[in-house]
Parts: structure tokens; C-alpha cells; sequence
């Protein structure tokens, strides 16, 4: 993986994804005591950043592997960023997803012409489910993070914000992204690396999932104990990926958790301040602004709204809990 990569995937994604803005919103600064920018890449086509990866993967194969299918696992935004690219080249796409999935992200990507399996995130492996119907159909795997045309994608994020950044006069400063394996948080550091060298980026994790922030720590892989149990359905990964986790490793700052309570709040304030829907797992880093302050450093902070994929009643019953 290098810069080199997510140049040519910038180039490719061009006309086919949307470059999404940086919000700002007084009162957002208000609650973090801080200037805080927010990437709102849940205002981008599919409603996530895995739009980027999705395309850059898609594009970079041959017309006879598309012709021939493609195979992906996701819990729903990976999935509609593979089946977007994949009806517009017009090939077969099957994708494999937890049946806890919110019902948005299971319609969304069934009606982008994708074939959906379901599965038991608790007691099933979408790794081996995604192998065995790769090899049984001649099918090409995508995966969600640990694929470099897919970090590249994700990476173009990171070119963004940097010229964003510089155009308003930011060209340091700590860049907070949620973190499920690393595909974007690893895009983004390799970016930046180039673009932006001042910056440091910083994974956050929902508390009881943060294998990302343990690994930084102990400089090897450590995995999750449980798959399930947080409304962050979108950053629940079992470890960072083979891939992933070097780059991570080398560019990283350390990484930071909050409770989905935190995450719930955060999906208020992007709502009420910034007219912004973004899911649990999309609002992550933007909770991690607002309520663990004491951990970051520097006047300003820039984060990652990375996916808006909620179901409305969800959606509802968190805007319901303020008071």
C-alpha cells in the first residue's frame, strides 16, 4: 500500500462518488470546548465512505472477473458500496451479511441487485461463508477492509481532508476516525502521511470492541472477545486486518473508546447542530470529540461522520431520549 495507490484510486472514483464537506457548527464547538470539523462522509452516495473502496475495488478488476461475479461480507455499508459498483458494471454481486443487520442496510443493498445471505454473526463465519461461495461459484472476493484497492478507496477520504484542512487554514491537528478492521483509519494515515504530515490520526471503537486500540498498544493483533453487543453494528470486526493494522501501527496515535450511550448522544448533536443523520457507528469519532476531551490535543480537532445507514425507528427513538 502506498500514496501512489490512492492517487490512481482518486482518479478512478472521480464522477462516481461525491466529495463530501467539512461541517463546523458553534454549537458542536460549544459541547467539545474545541473547534471540531466534521468529514460527513454519511452524505456520501450509499450513505457511507465504503462507497469509496467499493468503486476503487470494482474498477481496478478485470472485465472478465467482474463478468464472472463478485463476492462480499459486510453488515451493510461495505455491502451497498460493493453492489452500487457492481450494478454499474453490470456484474453479479452475492453479499454475505449478519441477519441482525438493520433492516435499512438489508433492503438497501438487496435493492441495489445484489444477492443477499444472511447469516448468525454470533455462531457463523462470514469468512468461511464468503470462501467456500467464492470457490463453489467462481466468484472474486472483496473484502471489507483488508483488501489494499479497497484501503485505497477509503483512502481518497484522507486526500480530502487535507485540502480541505489546508483551505481553511488547518494543516495540523488530530484526525479521529471510526474504526471497525482499519480500511478507512489506515486509508486516511496513509493520506495524510503524504498530504498532511503534521496530522496524527486516531481510531476510535465502541467500548467492549476496541481490539484496534488494544493492538496499538501490545504492537501485535489482539481480537474482540464477542462479536455482538453494541448498536455500532458498523465498526463490529473480530480484529484489525493483516493489512490494515501495520500502516495503523506505524502512523497511529493511540486509539479511543466510548459507550454506546456517548454514540447515541453524538447522533443527537450531529442531528440537532448540523441537520446531520449519522448511525451509531458513523457518530463514534464524533463522540469521542465531544465527550473525552481530555484525551485529545490541540485547539482543533477533525473527525469522521462515516455513515448515515440508520433505521428510522432507531433513528426516532434516540432523538426521543433527549431532554
Amino acid at each position: 500500500m502506498n500514496i501512489d495507490m490512492i492517487r490512481a484510486a482518486a482518479q478512478r472514483l472521480q464522477g462516481h462518488v461525491i466529495e463530501t464537506p467539512l461541517l463546523f457548527s458553534p454549537g458542536i464547538d460549544a459541547i467539545a470546548g474545541r473547534r471540531v470539523l466534521i468529514k460527513a462522509e454519511a452524505l456520501q452516495v450509499t450513505g457511507s465512505f465504503k462507497a469509496r473502496g467499493g468503486w476503487s475495488a470494482l474498477s481496478a478488476l478485470t472485465p472478465e472477473a467482474r463478468k464472472a461475479g463478485i463476492i462480499a461480507f459486510s453488515s451493510g455499508n461495505h455491502a451497498q458500496g460493493v453492489a452500487r459498483a457492481a450494478a454499474a458494471y453490470g456484474a453479479p454481486a452475492v453479499i454475505i451479511m449478519p441477519s441482525d443487520a438493520p433492516a435499512a442496510k438489508i433492503d438497501g443493498t438487496r435493492a441495489l441487485g445484489a444477492e443477499v445471505v444472511l447469516y448468525d454473526r454470533g455462531s457463523e463465519s462470514r469468512e468461511q461463508i464468503g470462501d467456500a461461495l467464492a470457490r463453489e461459484r467462481g466468484l472474486t472476493l472483496i473484502k471489507p477492509y483488508d483488501e489494499p484497492e479497497v484501503i485505497a478507496g477509503q483512502g481518497t477520504t484522507g486526500l480530502e481532508i487535507a485540502r480541505q484542512a489546508a483551505a481553511l487554514g488547518i494543516t495540523d491537528g488530530e484526525v479521529l476516525v471510526c474504526c471497525g478492521g482499519g480500511g478507512l483509519t489506515s486509508g486516511i494515515a496513509l493520506a495524510l502521511e503524504a498530504e498532511a504530515p503534521a496530522m496524527t490520526v486516531r481510531p476510535v471503537e465502541p467500548a467492549g470492541f476496541d481490539d484496534v486500540a488494544r493492538s496499538l498498544v501490545s504492537g501485535r493483533i489482539e481480537r474482540n472477545d464477542q462479536s455482538t453487543g453494541s448498536i455500532c453494528d458498523a465498526v463490529l470486526t473480530p480484529a484489525p486486518g493483516d493489512l490494515t493494522f501495520p500502516i495503523m501501527h506505524r502512523l497511529c496515535g493511540p486509539g479511543l473508546t466510548v459507550t454506546d450511550a456517548e454514540a447515541r448522544r453524538a447522533v443527537r448533536a450531529a442531528a440537532r447542530h448540523l441537520n446531520l443523520v449519522v448511525e451509531p457507528g458513523g457518530a463514534i469519532a464524533l463522540a469521542a470529540a465531544l465527550f473525552h476531551g481530555d484525551e485529545i490535543e490541540g485547539d482543533h480537532v477533525i473527525v469522521t461522520a462515516s455513515g448515515g445507514n440508520i433505521d428510522t425507528d432507531m433513528f426516532v427513538d434516540i432523538l426521543k431520549e433527549e431532554k
